[in-house]
């Protein structure tokens, strides 16, 4: 297809040479220094503290165009809802549930194109606001899940066309950007198969071009590893895939790469390897770690990225653990930094509590942010970079996105169980979610809350030319009960 190049130079020229989205972004030097200063932060605070006001100012309940008070924004903000579960889409079928991981690029006629996931849980065959599209493409024929492209026209705020770009798979959680931002890597966060009533086995990564303008067949790539993938972004300059995995609480989760033999064919084949910590093998990270110091890291190949979990055979973790991998807890967001570097979010990670106790006895913490920089082709050096200190502070990051400035935007899923809150811009609702922001001198705002319900925020990202960020509110399934989000407003004002 033909997109359409934006001319104009300001502060967030950058943009215009890659996607912006939660799950793979590029950081600036200012975003490093925002994320030492937090460190900092972290360290000298460890009872938590509010987030603070900043110079957006105060937040307010604002109304959409329809006049549906949906979010909390500064003054001077304003949004646009669009694609609400149960929608009718323009080519045929429904917006489907559980709006997830979103990428932004240039589309056709000074459109924006987004690729969205939907983290469609139903049961096999359970075609209840799943996504549809046509049975010839889907991977397997009982897959409930998939993505959705939409070219959203930011003029006249609407959208002109969105259909589904690739079904058959289960629960599309997040994902990222592929080599040369040729497309958004799919991912699935679940192991099931056969075993679970599927068709097929699940736990791949997907490719969807951003050019496709119509559905295109699913084909899952085993030699990325099958496991509980969560999120994947590939390096600009040598085409390496870091990964992240959320194999769900008192599970151990591992952080892969993928070094493929072609950067821009995934399904060429290549090698997996998971990160270990040189000197400290089975490292867990879960807790009891120091904020700044460097780890020396180093990575083990797993002999069968693909294993027969039906048949009996370890799991990806498994092979990487018992080599001596590190040993995290629900990782989730990635994206790309400075020097190759790739930062990634531990949602439960962290010495400060949140309640919850895990199956294997971890007490869940309100989330992590560590930073992996490659220093050779064999290994690098791994740095926890920021911890919550509480829950007012940051409860459970999940998805994230570096804003065109170099600021840091972090999406909420609060999950916990035990100590639910709430907020007086949220009435009525327990776990409410929130954009948390970070200054630049660390200290973390409120951008946004959600009003309407106790969704996740999910697949932050920005437009190509900087001005619109977009953010999908997940929904529990029911019309109208998620949502994507296109925010504008004074950016420049301030550290977003």
């Amino acid at each position: 297809m033909d997109f359409k190049k934006t001319e104009e130079i300001n502060r967030r020229t950058f943009l215009k040479r890659s996607a912006f989205l939660a799950g793979g972004a590029v950081v600036s030097t200012s975003t490093l220094q925002i994320l030492t200063s937090h460190s900092a932060l972290a360290a000298d605070n460890r009872r938590g503290r509010s987030p603070q006001a900043n110079s957006y100012g105060a937040l307010a309940a604002v109304r959409d165009q329809n006049g549906d008070e949906i979010l909390a924004l500064p003054n001077g903000f304003r949004y646009t809802t669009f694609n609400k579960i149960g929608d009718a889409l323009t080519a045929g079928g429904f917006v489907a549930r559980n709006l997830d991981g979103m990428a932004a690029f240039p589309g056709p006629d000074g459109t924006v194109r987004l690729i969205r996931n939907h983290e469609v849980r139903n049961t096999p065959g359970n075609l209840i606001a799943a996504v549809g599209g046509p049975n010839a493409t889907k991977y397997d024929a009982l897959g409930v899940g998939g993505t959705v492209t939409i070219d959203y026209d930011p003029r006249h705020r609407r959208v002109v066309r969105d259909f589904v770009s690739l079904n058959g798979t289960i629960v599309n959680c997040s994902g990222g950007l592929a080599f040369n931002d040729a497309g958004w890597i799919t991912s699935e966060e679940t192991t099931a198969g056969p075993a679970q009533g599927w068709q097929k086995k699940h736990g791949y990564n997907f490719f969807v071009p951003v050019s496709a303008n119509a559905t295109v067949p699913a084909v899952p790539i085993p030699a990325m590893g099958r496991f509980s993938h969560e999120a994947a972004v590939a390096d600009p300059n040598t085409g390496i895939v870091y990964q992240t995995e959320d194999a769900g609480s008192g599970r151990g989760s591992g952080f892969y790469r993928y070094l493929p033999v072609d950067p821009t064919d995934l399904l060429a084949g290549g090698i997996l390897q998971m990160l270990m910590v040189t000197g400290r093998p089975r490292l867990d990270t879960r807790q009891g770690q120091t904020v700044g110091a460097a780890l020396p890291a180093a990575w083990v190949t797993i002999a069968d990225p693909d294993p027969d979990l039906e048949g009996g055979a370890a799991r990806t973790f498994t092979q990487g653990f018992n080599q001596g991998g590190a040993l995290f807890n629900r990782l989730e967001g990635i994206f790309r930094g400075e020097a190759g570097s790739v930062y990634f979010v531990a949602t439960s990670g962290g010495d400060v509590k949140n309640g919850d106790v895990n199956s294997d006895g971890f007490a869940e913490g309100y989330g992590q942010v560590w930073q992996y920089t490659p220093t050779s082709s064999t290994g690098g050096e791994l740095v926890l970079v920021f911890e919550s200190t509480g829950q007012s502070v940051l409860d459970s990051p999940d998805n994230l996105c570096v804003t065109p400035s170099g600021g840091i935007l972090l999406c909420e899923d609060d999950s916990g169980s035990v100590d639910g809150d709430t907020h007086p811009l949220a009435p009525g609702i327990t776990n409410v979610n929130r954009l948390i922001g970070l200054t630049r001198d660390g200290e973390p705002f409120e951008f946004a809350v959600n009003r309407l319900n106790d969704s996740e925020f999910a697949g932050a990202c920005f437009s190509p030319d900087g001005e619109i960020l977009f953010v999908n509110v997940f929904g529990d399934g029911t019309p109208g009960s998620g949502m994507t989000c296109a925010i504008t407003g004074p950016w420049r004002r301030g550290p977003l």
